[in-house]
């Protein structure tokens, strides 16, 4: 069972189709971290031209559906509620597996410094419990 669903997602973080890369919230410690789904399709948008014939979630997508689940984590917070995340940052940003049509992305993403608006959230993304990319996001938590 979900503990966020997508029109829930929708309410805590401003992506919104074709860009929002989450599914579901599958666990939630508000403000540290969270869990996310996302059920790649055949029919995302990316896949028309990367790459005709083999199809392959682009990294940079795997890293912002990433950024998007930690969003949801520290936006959760009442003290952030209407306000946006930001990228400030992202390092040491790793590819270990191809994600294509079918797979299911567990996005996992927790924080692990905040000072003021800015923080870094470790993340990691699997298919069927292999590491398909890691990184380290830096945000920047700007609105009212």
């Amino acid at each position: 069972m979900s503990v966020l669903t997508t029109k829930q997602i929708m309410e805590i973080i401003p992506h919104r189709q074709p860009f929002l890369l989450i599914d579901t919230i599958e666990e939630l410690e508000i403000g540290t971290r969270a869990v996310g789904k996302k059920c790649v399709s055949y029919n995302e948008p990316f896949f028309a031209g990367h790459f005709p014939g083999e199809p392959v979630m682009p990294g940079v997508l795997i890293i912002e559906a990433l950024a998007q689940t930690g969003a949801v984590a520290i936006l959760s917070e009442e003290e952030n509620r209407g306000k946006t995340a930001y990228f400030a940052g992202i390092s040491q940003a790793k590819f270990k597996k191809k994600v294509v049509p079918g797979d299911v992305l567990t996005l996992e993403t927790e924080i692990i410094k905040r000072k003021g608006p800015i923080g870094v959230g470790k993340a990691a993304a699997y298919v069927d419990g292999k590491l398909a990319a890691s990184a380290e996001l830096v945000f920047a938590i700007s609105g009212e």
